[in-house]
């Protein structure tokens, strides 16, 4: 395998880890911050709201929280599921030829 693909399926499985952890994560620590007045920083350090999309807290007080849709990261993995490391022709293509290309000029 060439570094480029190496470097790619790397990315392609941080990514994936990313959605599974919106799709699957848990939202517990989010729910914690929602009860607390003021959490201090050492607290939040240690939470895990990787879900959270946005933070509000209106003048009127009170807090909400806006989480990442779960289902578009279902439909995000389901669609890198159906897809698997062969998943790029353009590229694969692209690749192909200049691996030909290269052979050629080096039999000259």
């Amino acid at each position: 395998m060439d570094r480029n693909s190496e470097t790619g399926e790397r990315i392609r499985r941080r990514v994936k880890k990313g959605y599974e952890r919106l799709a699957y994560g848990g939202i517990a620590d989010a729910v914690r911050l929602l009860f607390t007045d003021e959490p201090d920083l050492a607290a939040l350090d240690k939470m895990d709201l990787f879900n959270i999309a946005e933070i509000k807290r209106p003048r009127g007080g009170g807090m909400e929280i806006k989480f990442f849709d779960r289902i578009k990261a279902l439909e995000s993995l389901e669609g890198m599921s159906e897809t698997n490391s062969d998943s790029m022709p353009l590229y694969r293509a692209l690749q192909e030829c200049a691996r030909s290309l290269k052979e050629k000029g080096n039999g000259n």
